[in-house]
């Protein structure tokens, strides 16, 4: 049944381009933060009744969408997911659709994820006759603010009836036109972590009468890097950053508390449950070696991102028949993190990465950036690659001989 569709996929989404760009730009200038999502959502819901889904869900999660689309026969359902949250970032760019919200703008991609994904709905849901099986399109709030909108998601019932799910990230660390996935860890466990150390203050003239934060800090930051280079094999993944160092307020006086906070990564569980257990020892260990305390509070974040087997190979296969095979790359593992995580802790599925670099066109510049950008023609890419994946998935799993 879905010969013609995926033959023709690409034409269909073509004719969606300008829309899909004029989607993403509103969003751009519009952007919403994490948990304060509000219009954002209530656009994505009307779009979707207007795709005529059997079933548009609002306030799933709390602020998250679902849009239902029965096939004209029975089949597997495949759920695609995209984000729409942003960052409190300053837009620097100068564009016409530059951030209009002072200090939030979308410096992840998001907002094109969304206007991709709504995209493809479009298409599939004009053509549903074509489909064997059902798709669930999935639009999540706060990905970028642990605990995330995707946990909360799925105690909601957002993979009720799903079979497998696919998600795409747009990334501009490579060029437009290149396609990255593979099965196995993806994307890493994201830990956090916040220390304060209590010593005894004093005359910089009189140390030995103070117990110094800053050095019982000082010895702290460099005995977690122990972990990394002695107590993790340097065949596996482990990083431990502190990123902040707060201490001090003049330069004659010994600081007596220092706090500082940083981020632990991981792949494996059980280099998850080492890396924390061993924090935990350095720390206090050293502190009491000190004579200082110290109080420690470690938070456990997303957990790592793992591609099932068969769905990352058909995720492969589609973005092959998108773009090419000689575009298409085996994605090595990041240490950032993805709460796509949760989805995958419940149903197989696989995430995809698709290039969205371009200088020539101004996106030269990393995720986070005040000045980041993307080449809108990796929207169109994704679109395609998320439907042949959806489509894929149906043929295979569904007996469907096209």
């Amino acid at each position: 049944m879905s010969e013609w569709l995926s033959a023709n996929l690409k034409q269909l989404l073509r004719e969606e381009e300008a829309q899909m760009i004029a989607w993403r730009r509103h969003l751009h200038q519009y952007p919403e933060l994490s948990f304060r999502e509000e219009k954002t959502p209530a656009m994505i819901a009307d779009i979707l009744r207007s795709c005529e889904l059997d079933e548009v869900r609002t306030q799933v999660g709390g602020r998250g969408v679902r849009g239902l689309l029965r096939g004209a026969a029975p089949g597997p359902t495949v759920a695609l997911r995209a984000d729409f949250d942003a960052l409190p970032i300053q837009d620097q760019k100068e564009v016409p659709y530059k951030s209009r919200i002072p200090g939030v703008m979308h410096a992840c991609g998001h907002d094109g994820h969304t206007a991709t994904l709504l995209g493809l709905a479009r298409v599939l849901a004009r053509h549903r006759q074509h489909l064997k099986g059902n798709v669930v399109f999935i639009f999540q709030h706060a990905e970028e603010e642990n605990p995330g909108g995707a946990q909360q998601m799925v105690a909601d019932g957002v993979l009720e009836g799903v079979d497998a799910i696919f998600g795409a990230h747009l990334w501009a660390s490579e060029p437009v036109g290149k396609v990255l996935t593979a099965p196995g860890p993806l994307m890493a466990n994201v830990d956090d972590f916040l220390l304060e150390i209590k010593g005894k203050g004093g005359h910089a003239a009189m140390p030995e009468q103070t117990v110094d934060a800053i050095v019982v800090g000082s010895h702290i930051v460099t005995a977690l890097q122990t972990i990394a280079s002695r107590n993790v094999s340097p065949l596996e993944h482990v990083v431990v950053t502190v990123g902040t160092f707060q201490a001090g307020d003049n330069a004659n006086v010994i600081a007596d508390t220092c706090t500082m906070s940083g981020t632990v990564r991981t792949f494996l569980p059980q280099l998850r449950e080492l890396a924390e257990r061993r924090l935990k020892e350095i720390v206090n260990g050293t502190a009491a070696m000190l004579g200082a305390t110290v109080s420690i509070r470690y938070d456990r974040g997303y957990p790592a991102v793992i591609n099932s087997e068969r769905e990352a190979a058909i995720a492969w296969e589609a973005a092959v028949a998108a773009v090419g095979a000689e575009q298409v790359e085996r994605m090595k593992p990041t240490m950032g993190g993805e709460d796509f995580s949760y989805y995958l802790q419940q149903v197989p599925g696989a995430f995809i990465f698709v290039g969205a670099g371009n200088p020539e066109k101004g996106a030269a510049y990393p995720h986070h950036h005040p000045r980041f950008d993307i080449d809108e023609q990796a929207m169109l890419i994704s679109a395609e690659v998320l439907g042949r994946t959806a489509l894929r998935y149906m043929q295979v799993t569904g007996g469907d001989g096209a």
